[in-house]
């Protein structure tokens, strides 16, 4: 017998979007009256629910509704696109490799001030461009270090994989997770920004301090590792690795590459902040969304081009194989809208929805808000991808929001940091098994790590929720 093999985001989306088209079928058929219909932030009012006719959807209709949903979420599709292109030209460059290699090297021999900062740049990386794969090619060099210094495997995957992904799970500009779940949210990405920095400081002050105690516990003792067994080993396996040196060197143009890769994120957070909606005037609004952004990244990479030294063929070459990574992503955003298309055609989106109001009226706010949160971590477990399922659930979850009178940019966040703390350790991620190999760290030994830490964000994260439905 065949072991059972996880199928693709692909492939669940579209059995999604048959299962949806069924129900097309069955489901009764009905519609909300709306605030203003013609306003990109639908809102439904409350009570308004009413019948309308079936529409049911068939074959045709699942065939060809990922066509129809690249069609309308081209927008979101295209900004992935060219962040892909734009983060292709920057890895190009070798800037970000060069730029956490030359830290590494500057701190040899105080590893312990080490980890607290690798941990920050990682998390800088992870909140801003969502850095996860990226994290891979960081192993084979940290790994010696913290092992000659006296620390174990673990310490460098954790200050790696947790400095990241902590990043991840309180994202605050993250285009792939906060900037695409808003966009279907139909709201701006700098609303909730407050509420997600906090979440990454305290988030990652608590991981840092988790870390550090671990690594000195083992730096004290060497046979309290996790991976004790191992140590003699490793210390062989590993003390001949990729060193700093096999980096690339941080010049003067990486130098400055890296200040405009800083400055372009810089300026997206301004460009999105509604600084008129809350109250500050001395500060224009710019109201920037995907078409700005998509254009702000798309001039950034080209600048960085420039800086750097390439060669228009070099730049474009770099520019057309980083959009590639990106564009299974894109399809994905095109076949979870597709599921959209086809409750909307159906007529049975707002049914959703008027089930939800009914069971929604009984629950406080910050109850839904937990509920959300508990709602997106077996979601994150079935569609992993982080676009994919923010594309598929924001339609819904949004509006539901509104009916619980909770704001949107608090779904959004329940959303990031569920799906965030369960990529912290899933065996779905590539990123996990991927580090957790290179490093020789079994995956129950890094749960045995772990699961103190996750039980801790598990409920940071559910108090931050309460604080934010406070506020």
């Amino acid at each position: 017998m065949k072991k059972f093999k996880m199928p693709t985001a692909y492939t669940i989306l579209m059995i999604i979007i048959a299962i949806v088209a069924i129900m097309t079928w069955v489901v009764p058929t009905g519609n909300y009256d709306y605030v203003d219909p013609n306003a990109s932030k639908l809102q439904p009012i409350p009570g308004t629910y009413h019948s309308v006719p079936k529409n049911p959807q068939g074959i045709g209709a699942i065939i060809k509704a990922p066509i129809d949903g690249f069609y309308d979420a081209v927008d979101v599709a295209l900004f992935v696109i060219v962040i892909g292109g734009f983060l292709g030209v920057v890895m190009k460059t070798g800037a970000v490799d060069a730029g956490i290699a030359s830290v590494t090297k500057k701190l040899k021999g105080r590893e312990k001030l080490m980890i607290p900062i690798l941990m920050i740049l990682f998390g800088l990386g992870g909140t801003t461009f969502g850095m996860c794969e990226e994290t891979i090619a960081f192993y084979p060099l940290i790994i010696p270090v913290f092992i000659a210094a006296g620390y174990d495997a673990i310490t460098a995957v954790a200050v790696i994989m947790l400095g990241a992904g902590v990043g991840v799970l309180a994202s605050t500009v993250n285009p792939f997770a906060t900037g695409i779940a808003s966009g279907f949210a139909n709201i701006s990405l700098g609303e909730g920004i407050g509420l997600r920095l906090f979440m990454l400081i305290v988030g990652e002050a608590i991981t840092i301090f988790y870390v550090m105690k671990y690594a000195k516990k083992v730096k004290q003792d060497p046979s309290k590792s996790l991976v004790a067994d191992m140590f003699d080993k490793n210390k062989e396996h590993f003390l001949h690795a990729k060193s700093e040196n096999d980096f690339p060197e941080l010049n003067g143009r990486r130098k400055a590459v890296l200040w405009i890769f800083a400055a372009t994120f810089i300026v997206m957070v301004y460009g999105v902040i509604p600084f008129s909606d809350i109250g500050i005037t001395a500060i224009p609004t710019l109201y920037w969304w995907f078409g700005e952004l998509t254009t702000l990244f798309f001039v950034s990479a080209v600048i960085i081009g420039i800086v750097y030294g390439m060669k228009e063929e070099e730049l474009v070459g770099a520019f057309i194989n980083g959009a590639r990574d990106l564009l299974g992503v894109a399809i994905i955003i095109g076949v979870a809208r597709g599921i959209t298309i086809v409750m909307n055609n159906g007529n049975i989106t707002d049914t959703i929805l008027h089930l939800g109001e009914g069971s929604l009226a009984k629950l406080s706010s910050s109850v839904f808000a937990i509920v959300t949160y508990l709602f997106y971590l077996p979601l994150s477990f079935l569609i992993p991808s982080t676009s994919g399922l923010a594309t598929l659930s924001m339609p819904i979850m949004a509006p539901l929001g509104d009916f619980a009178h909770v704001s949107r940019d608090i779904i959004i966040t329940a959303y990031q940091s569920a799906n965030g703390i369960l990529n912290l350790f899933t065996p779905t991620s590539a990123v996990v098994m991927g580090g957790l190999a290179i490093a020789r760290v079994p995956y129950g030994t890094w749960l045995k790590f772990l699961w103190k830490l996750l039980a801790i964000l598990f409920v940071f994260s559910i108090l931050s929720l309460v604080i934010g439905v406070a506020l």
